[in-house]
């Protein structure tokens, strides 16, 4: 059984899917190990390093190779490289992406989707979205900061006192947790919202404050499964208003709201920035995906109305190394699910759930029900 780590095109892409940890483990498993020359650079991680760790570091690390891992999912031209049957493990961004899942399908690999792992107690270990976000909203409090130009803390000094800086965070899942935690940590004043009324507990657990129109619709705005219910037009507006009004007084404001195949919802409009003071500062985690404030642009920081909007695509890559060390770990995790640990050979098991949530090509055909090609 062979694995190749291979190095990402994409020169935007400053992670690594494998590190000289994970290829200690793979080699236990029983697998030889084949890296891309520099795959490993952008993250600090040199060939002498994998060398060191057993792996073989060579142009030619994934021809033949029975597994091929990846940060992002591959391109045409690398696919030309695999062998048919390979097994291609990568962040695959599949939705709305039906040209290049037919290449996959094309090229005769078997590709998986690490974004799709169930969120299930044995998967927890391979979540590669908990994992990356959670990186991500600490980065963009930390982008926030060397934008924003005061400080965090609140200052005590004889010439006078710097008050504290007013965090609000939109959105509290694994990023925007990670993003409370990280500026209140700086010193800074954090509130937070969310439609789920379940995490109000954990936001005043880290001792910020949350903010909702918290009438007995919002009470019962949760599934029983843990998810977000539609909220009526009359909500809505209340809390739009609510927000608007919150908005006004805050420092920064840091946007987390995605949902997977969606365009990222609409949370800030272009009045809202307006009413921001001078020198705040706007921070999209969702600008990927079009985008949670209106006017953000992807790869700059805008200034409007003296706002500065950040919007800094794969903020988890700001981070390289320790993305690439958590990444490593959730891609090692799922294949030990597939290699039987007798014969140390790889076994995948296309019943197990895990298999069924991520595969999105076999045999030459687009086999994941949520990505079928439409017919005419």
């Amino acid at each position: 059984m062979k694995i190749a780590i291979a190095k990402e095109i994409d020169a935007a892409e400053p992670r690594v899917a494998g590190t000289p940890d994970t290829v200690k483990k793979f080699k236990a498993l029983g697998a030889d190990v084949a890296i891309e020359p520099g795959a490993g650079i952008k993250s600090g991680l040199l060939d002498a390093d994998y060398e060191a760790a057993g792996a073989m570091v060579t142009a030619d690390a994934v021809k033949d190779a029975d597994i091929v891992i990846k940060v992002k999912r591959p391109e045409t031209s690398e696919l030309s490289t695999y062998k048919r049957g390979a097994l291609v493990i990568a962040i695959m961004d599949p939705y709305g992406n039906d040209a290049a899942l037919k290449s996959m399908a094309d090229a005769g690999v078997a590709a998986f989707a690490m974004e799709l792992m169930p969120r299930i107690t044995r998967a927890q270990v391979m979540d590669v979205l908990s994992s990356q976000a959670n990186l991500a909203g600490y980065r963009a409090v930390i982008e926030a900061a060397e934008t924003f130009g005061r400080a965090f803390p609140m200052m005590m000094t004889a010439a006078g006192t710097v008050p504290a800086a007013k965090v609000f965070i939109m959105g509290v899942g694994v990023a925007g947790l990670q993003a409370i935690a990280t500026a209140r940590r700086l010193g800074a004043i954090v509130t937070a919202t969310d439609v789920r009324p379940a995490v109000k507990e954990q936001v005043e657990s880290l001792g910020a404050k949350f903010i909702a129109v918290e009438d007995e619709e919002f009470k019962q705005a949760e599934t029983a499964g843990g998810y977000a219910k539609e909220m009526s037009k009359e909500y809505q507006a209340k809390q739009a208003a609510l927000t608007a009004e919150h908005i006004k007084k805050q420092d920064i404001v840091i946007t987390t709201a995605l949902i997977p195949g969606r365009p990222a919802p609409r949370l800030i409009t272009a009045e809202m920035v307006k009413s921001m003071k001078p020198g705040s500062v706007l921070v999209d985690l969702a600008v990927e995906r079009g985008g949670n404030v209106e006017g953000v642009v992807s790869g700059q920081t805008t200034d409007v109305s003296n706002v500065k909007i950040v919007g800094i695509p794969n903020l988890a890559g700001r981070v390289a190394a320790s993305a690439s060390s958590l990444y490593s770990k959730n891609l090692f995790s799922f294949i030990e699910t597939m290699v039987d640990k007798s014969t140390k050979a790889l076994a995948v098991k296309w019943d197990d759930d895990l298999v069924k949530a991520t595969a999105l090509t076999k045999d030459g055909a687009v086999i994941h029900p949520n990505f079928q090609p439409k017919s005419a």
